[in-house]
């Protein structure tokens, strides 16, 4: 068979093969097909290159045949644009155009077209109307045509919904929903598994990088090794510089994807205590994006926290509180919903106290006490174990360790003793104040071991006193922060298997719950609270009721040691509530921690004493009212739900 113009160079053999398997033209004839790619063109794009632009005339369709390109509205500047869908191999560019080609006339005057670029290197086969049209009368053509019209409508309705959802969630903080290919720096640093370190160290030398990407011998993500590898993996351990790259590497390291957004990967950070990410797609890697990159993109001064958390001291780590004040304000300054907000600002108090942890076994080390003797694990409660700790308050917290054998249980016990209290002078420094009812790790009542805790928590159950069901709500907002990860299920198992022997404790605290019901708000306001008629107290009326209820129903379905709103998420999984009622308790908890955190920091700005959960109703604007009405009327038909899920009516 002939073949015309690009056909005939030999390095095009395989796109040839690509486009005569394509739907749009499989079934034709050599020579039919050969007359066809006649009219067609060959184009090749350079990254970042414009392909069709607004107000670009549409004569065909472009078909994708090597790499990737996105589909875009564009902004009054570069930073201003909204990607509505992303297309890779095989996908057509230029796919609205059909309306014209069919016949449609437009119904506005002034059309506005989207653009499109490429995100990497391309080739594209122009495929012009008049191809099209010889082509439109085959059924496997507009069956294939209607196909893919369905699945780019769906695609591109996905994105717009995803854009307005994160539009509602973010507001105006646009950086947060940056793309990570935006921030990404490229191309990927990359060595084999069989390099010798010496080679890694003089890569990450010469291209000025902080890591390098480890690739297999099918140069896919294998590992990666960072600065900090080479140093102590290498060089501190005094390994020979013979070893290779697949020695020293982290394997299987945490990853993202290109099109995941600024504040995905800045959780991941955080979670997970790293700070590089390999980008990659199908297990290549495309670049590699950084703590400090999304810190320098956000220009937050978060990094700057973060650095002044880990390099503080005993001495200095009572500055750290005030960094993390200024990022706070920041946040709210900006308009970012309070509950993501939050989410943030938990992420940089659990550093501190990790901090506070590795600064006393440090000293503890350092003076001959030695390291801790058995594992442990290290639990938040109150404000900070449900995520709400926006300034530093009551330590609230306990300590679990690892059963020992008996003659070691009193040295263990002693040496648990001596480091709590140390821990608790550390984060007094750090701005967490004592406890006033002693709920700290430093008291008997609150650090044991695994047995400690088994019998502990059944004498609560045994005798469901008022004082134990106080304590028991506290413990069950327990959030695991650091310590023994193995221990650390062990202890959850123990404590499922506690609840789910103690009914009667657990219809104690719902009866509790019930003597205290969640305000009726069918009155104004005002004449609602009868204890201070112009006050509400949000912890009270509202806040505690809503996490009460939560442990409740999370412990009959054995869900423990959850934040407030994965409570949620996992009871509406389980049917205990339902999908409507998720959205409404994710609404009501983000108004009320709303009103809740701009009260608390403007008390905290004058100076004034006194509790920072109660609110001044008439300092309330309306709509702020109204909101609070309603929250309070959901937290209201959740107490009502939980006691009935008891038999209480």
């Amino acid at each position: 068979m002939a073949r015309y113009g690009w056909m005939n160079l030999p390095e095009n053999d395989s796109l040839f093969q690509q486009v005569h398997r394509h739907p749009l033209f499989s079934g034709t004839t050599d020579e039919e097909f050969a007359a066809l790619m006649d009219a067609c063109a060959l184009k090749n794009y350079e990254k970042s290159e414009k392909v069709l632009y607004s107000n670009s005339p549409r004569h065909g369709l472009l078909l994708i045949l090597k790499g990737v390109a996105e589909v875009f509205v564009a902004g009054s500047d570069e930073h201003q644009q909204e990607v509505l869908e992303v297309l890779e191999v095989g996908d057509m560019i230029g796919f609205s155009s059909l309306a014209d080609f069919l016949g449609e006339q437009p119904e506005h005057a002034v059309i506005h077209n989207v653009e499109v670029r490429t995100v990497e290197p391309s080739v594209c086969l122009h495929i012009p109307y008049s191809v099209m049209e010889r082509r439109w009368h085959e059924d496997t053509v507009q069956d294939f045509m209607l196909r893919q019209a369905a699945t780019r409508l769906r695609d591109i309705y996905h994105s717009l919904a995803e854009q307005v959802q994160l539009a509602n969630k973010w507001g105006e903080s646009e950086p947060f929903i940056r793309r990570i290919q935006d921030m990404m720096t490229e191309p990927a640093v990359t060595v084999q598994e069989q390099a010798l370190v010496q080679e890694v160290a003089r890569k990450i030398m010469d291209e000025g990088t902080s890591s390098v990407i480890v690739l297999n011998d099918e140069n896919k993500l294998s590992g990666i090794i960072t600065e900090k590898d080479l140093v102590g993996r290498v060089i501190a351990s005094g390994q020979s510089k013979t070893q290779k790259a697949y020695e020293v590497m982290t394997k299987n390291p945490y990853t993202i994807s290109r099109h995941a957004y600024y504040y995905e990967a800045m959780s991941m950070f955080l979670m997970n205590k790293i700070k590089h990410l390999p980008v990659e797609e199908a297990g290549r890697p495309l670049g590699m994006v950084t703590l400090s990159d999304l810190l320098q993109k956000k220009n937050r001064g978060t990094l700057e926290v973060i650095q002044t958390i880990e390099e503080s001291t005993i001495t200095s780590i009572g500055n750290v509180k005030e960094a993390i004040h200024d990022i706070l304000s920041t946040l709210l300054r900006d308009g970012v919903p309070t509950i993501h907000m939050l989410e943030m600002i938990t992420k940089l108090y659990d550093r501190l106290v990790q901090h506070c942890l590795q600064l006393t076994i440090d000293s503890f080390e350092k003076e001959g006490l030695g390291a801790p003797p058995v594992p442990f694990t290290w639990y938040m409660m109150g404000s900070s174990g449900r995520g709400e700790q926006f300034m530093p308050t009551d330590q609230d917290h306990f300590l679990v360790y690892q059963d020992t054998e008996k003659e070691e249980g009193a040295k263990v016990a002693d040496y648990f003793k001596r480091f709590t209290e140390a821990l608790v002078e550390t984060l007094e420094k750090a701005g967490y104040r004592r406890c006033p009812g002693d709920m700290m790790a430093s008291s008997p009542n609150w650090c044991g071991s695994l047995s400690m805790w088994r019998d502990r928590l059944r004498r609560w159950g045994l005798r469901a006193t008022n004082d134990h069901i106080l304590l028991g709500h506290n413990f069950l907002s327990f959030r695991y922060v650091a310590g023994d990860e193995a221990l650390h299920n062990q202890f959850q198992h123990l404590v499922k298997d506690h609840l789910e022997r103690s009914r009667i404790y657990l219809y104690r605290m719902a009866e509790h719950e019930k003597e205290i019901p969640v305000p009726v708000l069918d009155h104004p306001i005002r004449a609602l609270f009868r204890v201070k008629r112009d006050k509400v107290d949000l912890k009270k009326h509202a806040l505690f009721p809503f996490h009460h209820c939560l442990q409740l129903l999370g412990a009959q379905q054995g869900i423990v040691g959850r934040l407030p709103l994965q409570f949620v998420k996992e009871l509406s999984k389980a049917d205990v509530i339902s999908e409507e009622m998720n959205e409404e308790l994710f609404d009501a908890y983000e108004v009320i921690l709303s009103i809740r955190v701009k009260q608390g920091l403007e008390r905290s700005k004058d100076n004034r004493e006194g509790p920072t959960s109660e609110v001044h109703v008439r300092h309330l604007r309306t709509r702020e009212k109204e909101q609070l009405i309603h929250a309070i009327k959901t937290i209201r038909t959740l107490q009502q739900q939980t006691l009935a899920s008891f038999g209480m009516f």
